[in-house]
């Protein structure tokens, strides 16, 4: 099993400047027996306004800096998290997780990656 942690703002279509992630990503994880959710600067509440939204039901949620706490809760191979800024790569790195930059991720429709990045 692994996990995927989501940035918002900047990384997901939803986000705040919105980034290129859209939500058919999420459940392709899901379907790919990931264990999805986000870590962002929003708050648990705004996080979970925006999935509901999305019609997504993620593993969990959990403010940026609490990284960390997602490593514990979960026990899986491989950690990654995906976002925008040096802020998000830190504090990825910090708690042991893999990053990769919103760049870094297809921009075209395809879940491919997910299997060799996630």
């Amino acid at each position: 099993m692994r996990l995927i942690s989501f940035d918002i703002d900047g990384t997901m279509t939803f986000g705040n400047p919105p980034g290129h992630i859209g939500p058919e990503t999420v459940r392709r994880a899901k379907e790919l027996g990931f264990v999805v959710g986000s870590c962002s600067d929003r708050t648990i509440g705004e996080q979970t306004a925006l999935w509901r939204a999305a019609e997504i039901e993620v593993d969990f949620m959990a403010r940026k800096h609490r990284l960390d706490d997602i490593k514990q809760r979960f026990e899986v191979s491989h950690y990654l998290h995906i976002g925008d800024t040096d802020t998000d790569y830190w504090m990825a790195r910090r708690a042991g997780f893999a990053f990769m930059w919103i760049h870094e991720v297809p921009n075209d429709g395809s879940h491919e990656w997910l299997l060799v990045h996630g």
